[in-house]
């Protein structure tokens, strides 16, 4: 329990109480930011790689003259198309071009189980919907920019157990 005892240091770095999350810079317990992910319920887990450390790396070198723009908005034909008709909207704004480029999210699921639908595109809902429900499934968002053809891998998720 946070805060038992006289002799208590307080909550460590990154508790979490029902909702919230101590932030260690303000000493306080602040609400948790709000993801968007949808609720998927509690037998449907999903392990998360978060993909941006090499999403930063990858415009440092852009920056820096290491590599050209032509070099990484070479998203496929048939990607821009998907981004185009099934992508959803980002909140972010295209990393590349910055002049109000669209950055739209697509879902690729992956596994074994999913026969005809293995590879597909799909909408973010419903791709980590079917993640979530087969076992050894895996949802992969990309994101991509249809005014400049960059696109990168944003995050991939696993259904750790599945219905």
């Amino acid at each position: 329990m946070i805060g038992a005892g006289p002799h208590d240091p307080g909550p460590k770095a990154g508790a979490v109480r029902r909702g919230h999350e101590y932030n260690r810079w303000t000493m306080a317990m602040v609400p948790r930011p709000r993801s968007r992910r949808p609720r998927l319920g509690r037998r449907s887990e999903l392990g998360v790689v978060d993909y941006t450390l090499a999403k930063r790396a990858l415009l440092r070198a852009v920056r820096d003259g290491l590599l050209s723009r032509l070099e990484v908005c070479d998203a496929h034909p048939e990607l821009m198309r998907a981004a185009k008709h099934v992508g959803e909207p980002s909140r972010r704004d295209c990393p590349i071009c910055r002049d109000g480029g669209e950055l739209r999210l697509l879902a690729y699921v992956y596994g074994d189980d999913l026969k005809q639908d293995n590879g597909r595109v799909w909408s973010l809902a419903t791709g980590l919907r079917m993640a979530a429900s087969h076992r050894g499934a895996c949802c992969y968002v990309v994101e991509v920019c249809t005014s400049c053809s960059w696109n990168h891998l944003s995050e991939a998720f696993t259904a750790r157990t599945a219905g």
